[in-house]
């Protein structure tokens, strides 16, 4: 069973902006580059993770997206320190809205509590800020 990431995307607005900046870091990595996003500490349980994981975004309070996590490589930032490169998968799919508090780092996520992924559909919901509609959807009305 495969095991997933939670993990915030400080600075971030929105799923859009997000995608727009993974956009231009690919496009900075040139032709063959991987996506990658480096963390100070490597998961122990990396090949769970890699069997089909994902990171998970929380943007603004609550999970907003996530990518599939394509392998898990040793990396050097910028500054010569030892990282962790997650390499992900350019697409990226909204999920429906989940609160969550904030956290540094990253959290192991199991797959019962991430949320699932939006079907087209769900991207109007009858007009309702995404906020909103999570709330309904929390108390079970939606």
């Amino acid at each position: 069973m495969s095991l997933h990431i939670l993990k915030m995307a400080v600075g971030v607005d929105s799923v859009p902006m997000l995608r727009e900046i993974q956009k231009r870091r690919l496009e900075n990595a040139g032709r063959g580059g991987d996506l990658r996003h480096l963390t100070r500490n490597y998961p122990r349980r990396a090949e769970k993770i890699i069997d089909g994981g994902s990171i998970f975004w929380i943007i603004k309070g609550y999970v907003r997206a996530r990518q599939r996590i394509l392998r898990i490589d040793h990396a050097v930032n910028s500054e010569g320190r030892r990282r962790c490169a997650f390499i992900l998968d350019p697409e990226l799919f909204e999920t429906v809205l989940k609160p969550q508090r904030p956290l540094q780092g990253w959290r192991y996520l199991e797959p019962t509590d991430a949320p699932a992924d939006r079907r087209e559909n769900d991207l109007a919901e009858d007009g309702l800020p995404p906020e909103m509609a999570a709330e309904l959807r929390q108390l079970g009305l939606l």
